[in-house]
């Protein structure tokens, strides 16, 4: 009996610690997706801000999101967060400020790989499928180097309630194209059982090497690239506490719209 006692007290504390131990892997910050806001709240109008800058960076130096009422689009790298506004300026923002929907990781690559082939975002995108094999896993992706032509946009900001939802405020939107330049791409490959609290599929913003232009990638032919996957095991999502999105209707299906807004398309 005593024995059996014994046994029971040791294999209890080795299951404890085996579930510590892989609680704590599964947490591990640096391998983490943290969402503020919830992607399918904001496509449907909700663009006040609730989180601020200053705490997002608390979760991670690289990712991307919107600024608060939806003014122009937002990137973050290397610790930076930078927004560009539909009159296409672009400039690091302070701390102080708020957003009301955000992804952020702390990158660490796990994988380089240098191109000069030049190919279009779809044929972009079908190279980065033949080498991320996993299609229900999330990768954060850093795409460097020179880009033969780019084209952005970003949105003006909201005015008045009731919001229209965003698909709806496509055609104020503004496009900005570059050509023969320098600058980083910002972006993730999101799986599809995430759709809802964030965008799944790919989704890419752009800041130039002089840190002037920027906005969220509409088209795109590279030159000469790097690009760099950092496999991430984890996500987190940190919902806002208002009273606007304790109202919404979050089962409301808004795939088609998520891809009219991804793609800049009114129709």
């Amino acid at each position: 009996m005593f024995r059996t006692k014994i046994c029971v007290v040791l294999l209890s504390i080795f299951l404890i610690s085996s579930v510590k131990s892989q609680t704590n892997q599964s947490i591990n910050p640096t391998n983490n997706l943290y969402t503020a806001g919830h992607a399918s709240a904001f496509i449907g109008g909700l663009y006040n801000a609730f989180y601020s800058y200053k705490t997002l960076k608390l979760h991670g130096n690289f990712g991307l999101g919107a600024p608060d009422l939806l003014d122009g689009e937002l990137l973050i790298l290397d610790g930076k967060i930078y927004q560009t506004q539909a009159s296409g300026k672009t400039f690091e923002i302070n701390d102080n400020h708020l957003t009301p929907f955000a992804v952020v990781n702390f990158f660490n690559a796990d994988q380089t790989i240098k191109t000069t082939r030049s190919v279009s975002k779809e044929r972009l995108y079908s190279y980065l499928d033949s080498i991320l094999p996993n299609q229900n896993a999330i990768y954060a992706i850093h795409i460097k180097g020179t880009f033969k032509n780019i084209k952005t946009r970003a949105f003006p900001p909201v005015k008045e309630k009731p919001y229209l939802p965003l698909a709806e405020m496509l055609p104020l939107q503004q496009f900005f194209t570059f050509k023969n330049i320098e600058g980083d791409l910002v972006g993730y490959r999101i799986p599809a059982h995430m759709e809802g609290p964030n965008i799944s599929g790919y989704h890419f913003h752009f800041l130039s090497a002089d840190k002037k232009s920027g906005g969220h990638i509409i088209e795109l032919l590279t030159d000469v690239i790097s690009i760099e996957i950092d496999l991430l095991n984890s996500f987190t999502v940190a919902l806002p506490q208002t009273k606007d999105f304790a109202a919404f209707d979050l089962k409301k299906d808004r795939s088609e719209e998520i891809k009219r807004v991804e793609n800049g398309k009114k129709n």
